[in-house]
């Protein structure tokens, strides 16, 4: 009898224990739970296939988060590196040695999807330029920014050039992007002699990047002029460039020292003429 009754006094045991085991332990804390991604958030992500706010000297479509800030250097020696022999260019250090024309760029985001700012190169001309995001790609095959700026040489007292234009680009997944600028620039001829004859200039820049390692990219671009005032050679750029953090360096090579829509609108030196450069960027967000 005692035998039984621990043999049922056990059974019961065994079938009760596991359902107190499975009772929730109310001193637990519920798991937490991931907040939704805010819009924003994307914007400071970084972006694979356009780390920077321009080619070269193109713009491209890169958004600057709201109320955040963004510096660029820009930097053309002035000798040219097909003159004279090779010992006179090692001479120069390959034109390091030469004067430059140097720009300093800020840019801010006063609200989401615009920037604005300026852009002064060392012979005295500075150009104010604004930049909406009009149409993002996944809404639409491309995205395409709407630009309108204004130089005004000896520091903005003497003779403007106001532009106006447009940025469509693509990109592709994490490897790269093209990219379309059409822009029309008034008073892009400097001689009053010819201003009732050609005054301005429609360009079509057209550029992309393509990115080869991690943080490396190739880079290239070309703005011919289709019409108007459109003295020398188009001018054309190529470079490499190599990303850290929110800082980019660029090393690059053109056919001349515009910076800007007017001064890229008034061509290069010539055809043959090629100078070392160099961009340097810094986000600050």
């Amino acid at each position: 009898m005692k035998t039984s009754l621990s043999f049922a006094f056990a059974l019961l045991l065994g079938a009760t224990a596991p359902a107190m085991a499975a009772e929730p332990d109310s001193s637990t804390p519920p798991p937490t739970q991931t907040p939704a991604t805010k819009p924003y958030d994307t914007e400071r992500a970084f972006q694979p296939a356009q780390p920077d706010f321009a080619v070269i000297t193109i713009p491209t479509t890169l958004r600057l988060p709201s109320h955040k800030m963004a510096f660029r250097l820009t930097h053309r020696f002035g000798r040219p590196l097909g003159a004279g022999t090779f010992s006179d260019l090692a001479g120069d250090l390959f034109g390091l040695d030469s004067g430059a024309q140097i720009g300093l760029e800020f840019r801010y985001a006063p609200m989401r999807g615009t920037q604005i700012g300026f852009h002064r190169t060392s012979n005295r001309t500075i150009s104010l330029f604004g930049q909406y995001s009009a149409i993002r790609q996944g809404h639409s095959p491309v995205s395409v920014d709407a630009l309108v700026a204004v130089d005004g040489t000896n520091n903005l007292q003497d003779s403007y050039s106001p532009s106006v234009g447009a940025v469509v680009s693509r990109t592709f997944g994490r490897h790269g992007a093209l990219y379309l600028q059409p822009s029309w620039v008034n008073n892009s001829n400097p001689l009053p002699s010819a201003l009732a004859d050609h005054n301005d200039t429609v360009t079509l820049g057209i550029g992309g990047r393509l990115r080869v390692r991690p943080s490396v990219y190739v880079v290239a671009e070309v703005i011919p002029r289709l019409s108007g005032y459109k003295p020398g050679t188009n001018q054309a750029s190529f470079g490499i460039e190599k990303r850290a953090g929110g800082h980019t360096f660029q090393l690059n090579f053109s056919n001349g020292f515009g910076t800007t829509l007017p001064q890229v609108a008034r061509g290069g030196t010539g055809a043959k003429d090629w100078y070392l450069g160099f961009n340097m960027s810094r986000k600050f967000f």
